[in-house]
């Protein structure tokens, strides 16, 4: 499990999407992660405050690296977002992604955003449909042996 850690860790730093918005792993173990963005204005919505599409950015990430951690390809089946406070130009978020339950096909998480004091900005419940497939950047598996 630690090759597939640190093959997410590395794959992740170099994914543009992510790379655009400056998130970044703070923390990353098998159904579990933490990472955090520093919001600016070209975040901004038309009310001076980050857009919901770039916190719902932070958490998909955080959703995306939870449930990729098995090391098996897992694709997002439902995200379900509430927003409950506003995020500021200049401030780090942190999302938290926690897997809540597992099965063969599914994963069920729960995603937390919280703001520099704490505050919680939003949340999320979302569902992926686990896949038989390696993640396709793994190493390859070392043969059994003898």
């Amino acid at each position: 499990m630690d090759q597939c850690i640190k093959s997410l860790k590395e794959e992740f730093a170099r994914e543009p999407y992510a790379r655009m918005f400056g998130i970044e792993i703070e923390e990353l173990e098998a159904g579990h992660a933490i990472l955090k963005m520093k919001t600016n204005e070209t975040m901004n919505n038309l009310f001076g405050t980050t857009h919901g599409a770039a916190i719902y950015s932070l958490l998909d990430a955080a959703f995306e690296l939870t449930v990729n951690s098995h090391g098996t390809v897992a694709v997002a089946l439902g995200v379900s977002v509430n927003y409950l406070s506003p995020a500021h130009p200049g401030e780090t978020l942190r999302a938290e992604g926690k897997e809540t339950n597992r099965s063969r096909k599914i994963s069920s998480c729960e995603i937390r955003v919280t703001g520099e004091d704490g505050r919680p900005v939003a949340t999320c419940q979302a569902l992926a449909y686990r896949m038989r497939d390696r993640l396709p950047f793994l190493p390859p598996e070392a043969p059994p042996s003898p």
